[in-house]
């Protein structure tokens, strides 16, 4: 079921779900709450959308978002599952049937479909004159651009591509898996002109169909609808065809339509791709980030589109990178009117992108009257809760200051307001925590908290080299014990290859890192890192010295004398050690 469990976590967000049981704030790039588990004032409880770990001062528990429900509901792993996989609408059935197997050769066999319908509907357009005309005529492709994207087009009769697929072996239920056919069994596509939505390494996955005949009864549009192999959620359009672009620019640009990227690209813009819509999502800007971290959007200044750049702050601020707004000069309804206007007036938009946080800002103080009292409570309480998305103070100071000055505001008044708005609690309701246990202390907590902090600097690697792993308690704490005596003295960042077996453990020690030491320096780190493995070295000491005076006893009530004597000359040095300081 490994499939199945990454499937559900990619598409939920561990901060969303825990939010439906506690209250959870910003802090920097984590979020911070009540522990649901204990009864404690001050919030302690971290969520850390980035590792997708969350981890609890207050009682020590922590682990992924199936781990929370878990403990939660008061269920066992697979009802987790069960419960996580209706919310992020997973099938668990497809996976039950015949495990990751069966799932890499349906996939396998989606993807022939795919691809052969690609194939066909390029053939398609060669023996069609009427779409020849739209594609090359009024749409103005090139025939490099038609065979870089393989656009073609679906032929009017109901079930050409069916019949073709099926001669080549696939089943009506392939072909429905496959979001290639309608609720009839006849072809999803019609008259439309074809345009393939490929993955990252250029498979084809789905299709986008525009209509070439205009009909109000029929949608401009069609897509393929969620699939195996097809998330609108997660896909990038243009990503292949884009990347190398991105790496070389050090930026990707994202549009809301297709074609907007194929007229960029052929245009000469390759750095152009596209998400679903406006609908962007943390999964776009992760398959992005991995090229480059500067992201320009060229959404729509209407309504819709500055809801989609509101959204997007956050989830920019969760994946690390740096967002921008292009705006379109001249009414342009699109970079693709755009770029038939002047191809160079597309490169000046993208040029002069603005940050989206000043975007934003613009736009709020052209929608509200900064000469009354209401527009300056209007602007200022949306600009507000903006800055509350930022991440970093220093960021948040400069743009605080800029709100000053828009509004004639003091940063006094600001700094009020915005304190006002964070205290003021929602009339969300959380569901109730099923655990009753009554949660008890872990005695070996303050081992994690030395790991914690000993990851995070480099130079307290070395203080693990003369000590024993077996002093610490559990495998997990041990192996992290052990890397760190053998590590190269880097700090770390995630989790390293030798201990992929630990990755939850290790991903909780980095929260809990990030959560208390973070604002140390790397002085006061190694000080601190001295001072608790001290603290465990003696504790282990003090266990040892327990140990051999219970065996001590139970050899003299033996009348053993010689192992008591060689019990005796073992617990007196450990008392010297103890009592002296010596480090183990």
């Amino acid at each position: 079921m490994q499939d199945a469990k990454e499937e559900v976590r990619a598409r939920l967000n561990i901060e969303d779900v825990i939010g439906d049981y506690v209250q959870l704030k910003r802090v920097g790039r984590n979020f911070r709450g009540l522990s649901p588990f204990t009864g404690e004032k001050t919030p302690s409880f971290y969520v850390s959308p980035d590792k997708q770990i969350w981890h609890d001062f207050s009682s020590n528990k922590g682990g992924d978002v199936f781990k929370f429900v878990m403990e939660v509901e008061g269920i066992d792993f697979r009802d987790s599952l069960e419960h996580l996989a209706r919310k992020a609408g997973v099938d668990l059935s497809v996976y039950d049937k015949k495990g990751d197997q069966e799932i890499a050769q349906r996939k396998k066999r989606l993807l022939k479909a795919h691809d052969l319908a690609a194939n066909y509907y390029q053939q398609s357009l060669i023996k069609n004159q009427h779409a020849l005309e739209y594609v090359f005529g009024k749409r103005a492709l090139s025939k490099q651009i038609v065979t870089d994207f393989r656009i073609g087009y679906a032929p009017t009769s109901g079930d050409a591509l069916v019949q073709f697929l099926t001669k080549k072996g696939f089943t009506s239920q392939e072909l429905s898996q496959a979001g290639l056919v309608n609720r009839f069994g006849g072809d999803l596509f019609r008259g439309r002109m074809m345009v393939p939505l490929m993955d990252g390494v250029g498979q084809v996955i789905g299709f986008t169909g525009r209509i070439i005949i205009d009909d109000v009864s029929a949608p401009k549009y069609l897509n393929t609808p969620q699939t195996l192999l097809y998330d609108k959620g997660r896909h990038v359009f243009g990503l292949s065809q884009a990347k190398e672009a991105i790496r070389n620019l050090d930026y990707a640009v994202i549009v809301e339509g297709n074609l907007d990227v194929v007229s960029s690209h052929q245009a000469g813009f390759s750095q152009v791709v596209a998400s679903a819509g406006t609908a962007m999502t943390e999964h776009h800007l992760r398959a992005l980030v991995r090229l480059s971290n500067h992201i320009r959007l060229a959404f729509d200044s209407d309504k819709a589109g500055l809801a989609a750049t509101e959204r997007a702050i956050p989830i920019a601020q969760n994946v690390g990178v740096d967002l921008s707004i292009i705006s379109l000069p001249g009414g342009a309804k699109d970079p693709d009117e755009l770029i038939k206007q002047d191809p160079k007036l597309w490169q000046q938009a993208i040029d002069t992108a603005e940050p989206a946080v000043d975007w934003l800002l613009g736009q709020y103080s052209q929608r509200d009257d900064l000469n009354s009292a209401i527009g300056k409570r209007q602007f200022t309480s949306a600009a507000l809760r903006l800055i509350d998305m930022l991440s970093d103070s220093v960021e948040r100071e400069h743009y605080l200051q800029k709100i000053a000055r828009l509004s004639g505001s003091s940063l006094d008044a600001l700094q009020h307001k915005l304190s006002g708005l964070l205290d003021q609690t929602t009339a969300k309701s959380y569901k109730a925590v099923k655990t009753t246990d009554t949660v008890a202390s872990d005695p070996d907590s303050h081992q994690d908290n030395l790991l914690a902090v000993a990851m995070t600097n480099s130079a307290a690697h070395q203080l693990f080299q003369t000590v024993d792993v077996d002093i610490f308690s559990g495998e997990e704490r041990q192996a992290v014990a052990k890397y760190l005596s053998q590590s190269d003295g880097m700090p770390i960042r995630d989790t390293p290859q030798q201990l992929q077996n630990y990755d939850i453990y290790v991903k909780i020690l980095l929260l809990k890192a990030d959560a208390r030491y973070a604002d140390w320096n790397e002085t006061d780190r190694y000080s601190e890192t001295a001072r608790l493995l001290r603290h465990v070295v003696s504790e282990h000491k003090k266990k040892q010295k327990d140990i051999l005076t219970e065996q001590l006893r139970a050899a003299e009530d033996q009348g053993d004398d010689s192992r008591a004597d060689e019990i005796r000359s073992q617990l007196n040095k450990l008392i010297k050690e103890i009592q002296s300081g010596q480090r183990y």
